[in-house]
């Protein structure tokens, strides 16, 4: 591999010098001792040897010397570089177990989650990358870990704050209701309807829990099913009449017919039920909701304005953030848990779409596109 060339051509260079640093000592010795300044006293010992050790006399000394080392001396010194060569490797083997301490030091640092960059000798530097990029990666996990942990901790308090006040009303009417069977039976109505409002109010927030609990966590459905955008919005801008009507609001349509986007027809009617009913939370009454529909290229773009509570610039991003709402919302029953728009923006995304909010004035328009399911291609052509 490319990226270890530095390391192969240190350890071959090791290797190359070791193999010439034991031949050079070898034939230096060799010189030395058998052909150059010490022969003499080489050769004295070994007669020395031979006599007094094993009882020959000069001439056999002589004769062994002879025969032994002066008949052999390629072969004594092929043996006597192959020693210097093995005692050269092994000192090159302690550099790299030296590359191992350290390779194995960088791993331990990393799984230590230290915080402190790893560092490795030049030759290892590919391994420094990706001990480094490892080491990132459990630094985003640790980070993303602590977050799921927070969120957690942020939906129980949020599902406990935003849970309270509608279920204490349930209890406090059906309580009344119990404890006074002679109430009028107009005042009975009055008092059952407000308490079955505030039950669909916590149907609708667990509701809203449990799918941002889901997304969380990446449960969600990954179905695919061509979608006539056009008719659905058309359909829901139908239902939506009741909640146009009671605060007077106009409601104005410039759909494209025939846009076909491919998707999980539930979830994007959740979207758009999520982005329309806050527009109609947070309209001035009497005034107009408009829903445009057009293709732009490979996409198709909806936006949905309307006229009301101009959220400020810097908060256009923050209004897509699981729990937040503008402050004037916290004190309403339009605000909701802030997971509205959440939801709108992470099954949107999850569709390979995009959703952003601008202001214009008094004016608040959420654009949304989505990925056309073949540009240009009607309903039937994909039926």
């Amino acid at each position: 591999m490319k990226r270890y060339t530095r390391l192969k051509g240190k350890m071959l260079l090791l290797v190359v010098l070791g193999t010439l640093l034991a031949l050079a000592a070898a034939l230096v010795l060799w010189e030395l001792v058998v052909d150059g300044l010490l022969q003499d006293a080489f050769a004295r010992t070994v007669l020395w040897a031979c006599q007094s050790l094993f009882g020959y006399d000069e001439a056999g000394a002589r004769e062994i010397y002879q025969t032994v080392f002066r008949n052999h001396k390629g072969g004594w010194l092929a043996l006597l570089t192959v020693l210097l060569m093995l005692a050269a490797f092994y000192l090159a083997l302690g550099r790299f177990t030296r590359w191992l301490d350290q390779i194995g030091a960088a791993v331990r640092q990393v799984m230590a989650e230290t915080g402190e960059p790893v560092s490795l000798p030049r030759e290892l530097h590919p391994l420094e990358e990706d001990l480094r990029t490892l080491q990132h990666t459990l630094e985003d996990r640790e980070v993303q870990t602590r977050e799921a942990k927070q969120r957690r901790q942020d939906l129980v308090a949020f599902l406990a704050h935003d849970l309270k006040t509608p279920l204490t009303s349930v209890l406090g009417y059906l309580n009344l209701l119990h404890d006074e069977p002679a109430l009028p039976e107009e005042q009975r109505r009055k008092y059952t309807d407000i308490a079955l409002d505030k039950a669909n109010r916590l149907e609708e927030l667990v509701s809203e829990f449990f799918d941002i609990t889901r997304m969380d966590l990446g449960a969600l459905g990954e179905a695919r099913d061509p979608i006539q955008l056009s008719i659905l919005l058309e359909q829901l801008t139908d239902e939506f009449y009741p909640a146009f009507s009671e605060k007077s609001l106009t409601c104005r349509t410039d759909i494209t017919p025939r846009l076909v986007v491919w998707g999980d027809p539930d979830k994007l009617v959740r979207v758009f039920e999520n982005v329309l009913r806050n527009a109609v939370s947070y309209s001035t009454p009497g005034g107009t909701v408009e829903l445009e529909a057009r293709a732009l290229g490979d996409e198709a773009e909806v936006a949905i304005r309307n006229q009301g509570l101009e959220i400020p610039e810097q908060e256009l991003t923050n209004i897509f953030q699981k729990f937040y709402r503008l402050d004037q919302a916290r004190s309403t029953r339009t605000g909701g848990a802030g997971l509205g728009l959440a939801i709108a923006r992470e099954i949107i995304e999850r569709h390979g779409g995009t959703i952003r909010a601008e202001n214009d004035g008094r004016r608040t328009t959420f654009h949304i596109r989505l990925p056309l399911a073949a540009p240009g291609n009607t309903w039937g052509e994909h039926m």
